[in-house]
């Protein structure tokens, strides 16, 4: 086992971030970093399990937690005996944080951090040290927005934007490492650009990266507010063929008064005409979606409607989430849903999402795919974001034509073509 151990949990922000710690730390003795995640109170209760887990395998390192749970909780994490230190969310990437090489015997309270000046959340990109082939690049971070259901703004603060120069410049060191594909994250990346001088949207944006960046062959998008995607970038996401043929929208329910409940901003039509609008100008585009299952005061009709969105939204990219209630939203303040009912309805959303995907990925048998290899040198992703597996060794980290000749399991099976 390595000296330096970050486990990471939950969004591609985390993924990007942990990445760039990884990068500024090297490697540190006896370290262990949890980026925790706290979207649900399920993916809190697993960075608890991480951090004992931890704290077994590796009795004598020291495990400092950070992430959104450690900043929305942190008093939870300091009464574990396992943890040694507490990073704040906002200064997780200052590597002066995680310095000390001791730990602390039994339980204590989480000393206070150094007084550093905060370091932005855009610190950099591990272009030469990703253990991915696609290299993400946080552009975005924070949410001004307050779904009744989320945490997030409290963990991750007010939205904030890398300016498009910064965004450029470390798209073109990724590229010059030799990265084929930048994903650009963010907690609400569709707010990209509302707090920079003139407003730029994430549109133009990613028009600068295409035009300025010319040797970048694929760019790819993480999660979208259907809301917030105006004509110019549903103009790119529809023709830009440099723009992968993959969206993920933020949804999270299929029906109207659920949305409203959640305080959405796109009711459900909405969600349907854009994805109607894409797929007319782009039918190979291959759609996921956020939906959460027993929202409180769901009802069988009220659910019916989120199950049907999946045909609907022809999502085959389906992540499915079972309502769970987070202290200090107004969502647990409302009437809940009896959890084996809110059980039973996200395993239908996922029956149903399952039926979906695997209807697509026979429609893929006898395409030509575009893959970007993994650094396996075996699998890898098409354009639309389909898992493909290879039977010969190929390059990783290049992008390779390939024939779909059959399905296996979750996964296409390609032949060099």
């Amino acid at each position: 086992m390595s000296a330096l151990d970050i486990v990471t949990h939950g969004c591609r922000l985390n993924i990007a971030e942990s990445e760039a710690i990884r990068a500024a730390l090297g490697q540190q003795n006896d370290l262990v970093i949890v980026n925790s995640c706290a979207v649900t109170s399920e993916a809190v209760a697993t960075a608890r399990k991480a951090i004992r887990r931890a704290r077994r395998e590796r009795p004598d390192a020291r495990i400092v937690v950070t992430g959104c749970a450690a900043e929305v909780e942190p008093d939870m994490f300091r009464g574990m005996a396992e943890v040694d230190a507490i990073v704040p969310n906002a200064r997780k990437l200052d590597p002066r944080l995680y310095a000390s090489s001791q730990r602390r015997q039994g339980p204590q309270e989480t000393e206070e951090a150094p007084q550093f000046p905060e370091i932005p959340a855009f610190a950099g990109m591990t272009a030469k040290g990703s253990s991915h082939a696609r290299a993400f690049l946080p552009v975005q971070n924070g949410c001004d927005h307050r779904c009744t259901f989320c945490i997030i703004p409290f963990g991750r603060g007010a939205s904030r934007s890398l300016p498009a120069g910064a965004v450029v410049e470390q798209i073109r060191a990724a590229v010059d490492a030799g990265h084929k594909e930048i994903v650009l994250t963010g907690v609400d990346l569709t707010a990209y650009g509302a707090d920079l001088p003139g407003a730029p949207g994430l549109g133009q944006l990613v028009e600068r990266i295409l035009t300025f960046v010319p040797d970048l062959p694929r760019l790819r998008l993480s999660s979208l507010d259907p809301c917030e995607v105006d004509d110019r970038l549903e103009g790119l996401i529809g023709d830009e063929p440099r723009l992968m043929p993959h969206l993920h929208l933020s949804l999270q329910a299929g029906d109207d008064m659920i949305l409203k409940r959640m305080k959405r901003r796109h009711n459900r039509g909405d969600a349907i005409a854009l994805v109607q609008r894409l797929k007319a100008r782009r039918p190979d585009l291959g759609i996921g979606a956020d939906i959460i299952a027993g929202f409180p005061t769901e009802d069988e009709a009220m659910f019916a409607n989120s199950l049907a969105l999946i045909d609907d939204c022809d999502i085959v990219f389906a992540h499915i989430f079972p309502f769970s209630p987070r202290a200090g939203t107004p969502a647990a303040r409302m009437p809940q849903v009896n959890p084996a009912i809110v059980r039973a309805r996200a395993a239908r959303l996922r029956d149903a999402g399952a039926r979906r995907r695997a209807a697509w990925l026979q429609d893929q048998i006898g395409t030509m795919q575009s893959m970007l290899v993994e650094l396996d040198g075996r699998s890898g992703h098409a354009g639309n974001f389909a898992r493909i597996q290879v039977s010969e060794p190929m390059a990783a980290r290049t992008i390779a034509q390939v024939r779909i000749a059959a399905v296996d399991g979750d996964s296409l099976v390609g032949v060099p073509a």
